[in-house]
């Protein structure tokens, strides 16, 4: 057993036909980075009893414990559990108790249960049963041998998550050798690329303990700090002068921290300073209203939007003078700007955003190429516009994201601005 760390073996034969992301092994790595435990590998096997055993016996060659996620409801396909007892020639076993709370939890609201449900109450001779409090299709955490365990998640990301961290950590720190205790956290910027970034930051990324290390997304970067210490709270102070040396470092960059976004950035902005907020959009096609309405309470800021994809709707919802779209088209400056205008008039609010670009894949000509887009915002003090070129390259879905990252950044550091 050369590398005794943990492994992930995910399972589904739609994990590797791509149909589904396999955000569960970035999830349980993060988790497994965040306990101090050392991770080297991860694997994923189609629906396959077979090749199940062989990935398995595999892993037990390698590991000390090995995490598995999906293969554990009623179908035919779902072989996980059958195929780890198989793997190490041990019986299976019906739980009566199990079957009994299957059937109360699939049984609310008077549905019938079907049989097959049955098969999720057996398991291998000895193993322990890893409650699934979300769920009907309950894990265990087996040791067919003495330097070997196995602990087992369905595949839906809301149940996996919470026997994790209700029954899976207490045991993995009791039992697999945690190296003290390990806190992270994100630091997330905008408007300043990776490499910037990087440069700015440089002599604080070789850091030990705590590290930082750089992560980047479409239109967003993040700096992941992580220390550890013999207990949370020490590990969480060991962060507090590195987070206060990065924000010095970056200053308005930085916008949130961990789960924030810009758009509930936004809108804590915005309550805080007991103002409404309004948008008005073309190629976005309600992007930003999405953004906004998904932070829980955006309803006390944002009174609403406008999606303007026609001409007729720019003139006859916003006020859009017809003059103004003969003159300079639907994608120009004087025409984002009187959608800003029109939609905090009409929807009497403190800021509105409005945005009309050309996403593409056609449309675009030499004077207005895809990938152009103009953003108005209009506040207490007036409105100002900008253009931005994403180039045609990023497509039409990159190119709308970005749109509503702008939009919002622009006007959260003009709220940061307020005196």
């Amino acid at each position: 057993m050369a590398e005794a760390g943990v492994e992930i073996l995910c399972v589904g034969t739609e994990l590797l036909l791509g149909d589904i992301l396999n955000g569960n092994a970035r999830w349980i790595a993060e988790q497994l980075a965040c306990l101090g435990l050392p991770h080297y590998r991860q694997t994923v096997v189609g629906d396959n009893k077979d090749r199940l055993v062989a990935a398995v016996r595999e892993a037990s060659q390698r590991c000390r414990v090995l995490v598995t996620t999906g293969g554990l409801g009623p179908t035919p396909d779902d072989l996980t559990t059958e195929a780890l007892a198989a793997a190490f020639e041990t019986p299976l076993e019906e739980r009566p108790e199990l079957w009994l709370e299957i059937q109360r939890k699939l049984s609310a609201g008077g549905r019938a249960v079907a049989l097959s449900n049955r098969s999720q109450a057996y398991f291998p001779r000895g193993a322990e049963i890893l409650p699934n409090p979300k769920g009907s299709a309950p894990g265990m955490i087996w040791s067919p041998r003495p330097d070997f365990t196995i602990l087992t998640f369905p595949g839906v990301p809301s149940e996996m998550q919470a026997m994790w961290t209700e029954t899976a950590v207490p045991w993995l720190q009791a039992n697999a050798g945690t190296s003290g205790v390990f806190v992270s956290r994100q630091l997330r910027f905008s408007g300043i690329g990776e490499s910037d970034l990087a440069e700015r930051v440089a002599d604080l990324l070789t850091s030990t303990n705590p590290t930082v290390a750089p992560y980047a997304s479409l239109g967003d970067v993040k700096l992941r700090l992580t220390a550890c210490a013999p207990t949370a709270d020490a590990a969480a102070q060991m962060l507090v002068p590195l987070e206060a040396e990065l924000r010095r470092r970056t200053g308005d960059h930085c916008y949130g921290v961990d789960e924030d976004s810009l758009a509930s950035v936004v809108i804590d902005l915005l309550r805080h300073r007991h103002q409404t907020m309004a948008v008005a959009e073309s190629c976005t096609g309600g992007g930003l209203a999405a953004a906004l309405t998904a932070v829980p309470g955006s309803s006390s800021v944002f009174q609403g939007g406008v999606v303007a994809y026609s001409n007729d709707v720019k003139q006859g919802l916003l006020g859009v003078s017809p003059d103004l779209l003969v003159t300079h088209g639907a994608v120009s400056e004087p025409v984002v700007e009187a959608m800003a205008r029109g939609v905090r008039e009409r929807l009497e609010c403190d800021w509105a955003i409005a945005v009309s670009g050309i996403a593409g894949p056609g449309g675009g000509s030499v004077e207005k190429p895809v990938g152009l887009v103009h953003l108005a915002l209009a506040g207490p003090h007036g409105c100002e516009t900008w253009v931005q070129h994403f180039g045609e390259r990023r497509g039409r879905a990159a190119i709308q994201r970005l749109s509503v990252i702008r939009g919002l950044d622009r006007l959260r550091l003009r709220l940061l601005a307020q005196v």
